[in-house]
């Protein structure tokens, strides 16, 4: 299912033409709020250099604007409560809370706003927008797969999104760390995120 068209100029035109919008997908035309209690918004971290720490957050809103007759105009907002940051131990998360890392008090909130989506290819897409932590607002890229819509027993209509992106962790500020005696460092500088997205479609305004 294509929900987004990529960008053409006149020596791709010919093969961007099978990646246009499915007719079929005109009727998913709408917006969408994220569903926080079927979402998950993760992230993975190398810990001393030997394992995965992984933790997500569990405070957000968020909004999607599907439109299947022009899919370049398609977008997506979503606004993440640093506070509500969960990695299963309570003082990592509270040292992530803290001037070290996020420093919640000060910067509440991490924001992601669209700027741009293509289709990759089949139902892969890659949307692209502006991530500010800390006041620090850089470029993101996130690889998404479309899982199709539903209508649940409640009659909700319903999209599903899965999808990931890498990022730098002091691109943002977030610099902190502790050399090891063995070599490296005790917390990677690369951060995996994780998007597993189920999202409602509003009710028409009157």
């Amino acid at each position: 299912m294509a929900l987004f068209n990529r960008k053409q100029n006149t020596r791709t035109a010919t093969a961007a033409a099978v990646l246009e919008a499915d007719p079929a997908l005109a009727a998913l035309t709408g917006d969408y709020t994220i569903d926080p209690a079927h979402s998950t918004i993760g992230f993975t971290v190398r810990h001393a250099m030997v394992t995965n720490v992984r933790g997500a957050f569990g405070d957000y809103e968020g909004t999607l604007r599907l439109d299947g007759g022009d899919p370049a105009r398609s977008g997506a907002s979503l606004d993440v409560r640093i506070a509500s940051v969960d990695t299963g131990i309570a003082d990592r998360d509270g040292h992530l809370r803290g001037g070290d890392f996020f420093d919640a008090e000060r910067f509440p909130l991490m924001t992601f706003r669209s700027t741009a989506a293509e289709r990759t290819g089949g139902d892969s897409y890659r949307i692209t927008g502006d991530l500010t932590i800390k006041d620090v607002t850089r470029p993101l890229a996130i690889d998404l797969e479309f899982h199709g819509s539903a209508t649940d027993v409640y009659g909700n209509e319903r999209v599903g999104f899965e999808g990931g992106a890498e990022i730098l962790r002091s691109d943002w500020g977030l610099t902190w760390n502790a050399a090891l005696e063995t070599g490296g460092v005790m917390v990677s500088d690369k951060v995996k995120l994780t998007f597993d997205i189920s999202a409602i479609r509003s009710a028409p305004q009157a």
